[in-house]
């Protein structure tokens, strides 16, 4: 019975010696930044990569996150990488939107001049001879181009489909602030027969439903416009929310209907989505149904 109480005694003495050598730990643990000038920490911000901006300097505190928020350093960052603010015609609502659009902005078409032969485009007609791949016979304004596609004497046509969340423009982009969607292309006849040159342009929602469609008439290339390079552009604005798709298709055919590739030549095709800038100007070879309400033009120019 001795044993047992000098047991337990010995048992509580070690418990409280343990419990007098365990280190208190604090109930929370508190760190303090130390506090920036506003202003200077926009300067560290502007020499940052702008992701990190966005996804780590912007989490750290509620006054950090003003900062990276603020729209006169998105503005000067724009400035600093030098783009050019005088080509905006308005100013935009949101300078951070507007600065990752211009960094994302490329020709969303793939293989635009031939280069890689027919690969990534899906013909839907292949009339006559069919689609070739020509080197250019003339030169192009662009001095890097050097091949181009050619229809021949019955029509051909091809398309590409264009998945905008996949290419990094969701929906809240497209929804909200709805940027340019700018098309060029580039086609020209032979020297000894003229063409007929087709283009369609169809901004689709989710279910490939159209929004709105660019489809001008064709355009008749008579064979003494030989030695000049065409080049048609038009640009949406103000389309509305739900534009999920861009489906591309171009094509044509020659005007005598003669074998082998005689047919339009199509170059350097290109889908862009662009923040707005000034409007385009020139000639139209034809007009959508909305363009005059919504004061947009297609035009035509000839590069001698």
């Amino acid at each position: 019975m001795k044993r047992t109480e000098m047991g337990q005694t010995k048992s509580s003495n070690l418990a409280k010696k343990h419990r007098a050598v365990q280190p208190l730990l604090p109930t929370e643990t508190q760190v303090s930044l130390p506090s920036l000038n506003s202003d200077i920490l926009e300067e560290i911000f502007l020499n940052l990569p702008p992701n990190m901006v966005v996804c780590v300097c912007r989490l750290v505190c509620h006054e950090w996150k003003e900062v990276a928020d603020r729209q006169s350093l998105w503005r000067e960052k724009c400035r600093r990488v030098g783009y050019s603010l005088g080509e905006i015609y308005k100013s935009p609502d949101n300078w951070r939107m507007f600065y990752f659009l211009l960094k994302k902005k490329r020709n969303l078409i793939e293989n635009p001049r031939g280069e890689e032969g027919l690969s990534r485009w899906i013909i839907r007609l292949n009339g006559g001879d069919g689609w070739t791949i020509e080197p250019i016979m003339e030169k192009h304004p662009d001095v890097t181009v050097r091949k181009n596609f050619v229809t021949s004497f019955y029509m051909c046509e091809k398309y590409q489909i264009i998945d905008l969340e996949n290419e990094g423009y969701n929906s809240s982009i497209m929804d909200t602030f709805q940027p340019d969607i700018r098309i060029s292309e580039w086609f020209a006849s032979r020297f000894d027969c003229g063409c007929k040159y087709n283009i369609r342009v169809e901004l689709l929602n989710e279910r490939m439903e159209y929004i709105e469609v660019f489809a001008p008439r064709t355009v008749i290339v008579h064979a003494r416009s030989f030695r000049h390079w065409n080049q048609m552009t038009h640009i949406f604005q103000n389309y509305g929310p739900g534009v999920r798709y861009i489906r591309y298709i171009h094509g044509g055919i020659d005007t005598r209907y003669w074998k082998g590739s005689y047919g339009v030549h199509l170059t350097d095709c290109c889908v862009e989505i662009c923040p707005p800038m000034h409007s385009i100007v020139g000639t139209g070879f034809g007009r959508t149904a909305k363009d005059e309400s919504r004061n947009v033009k297609s035009r035509a120019c000839t590069i001698s």
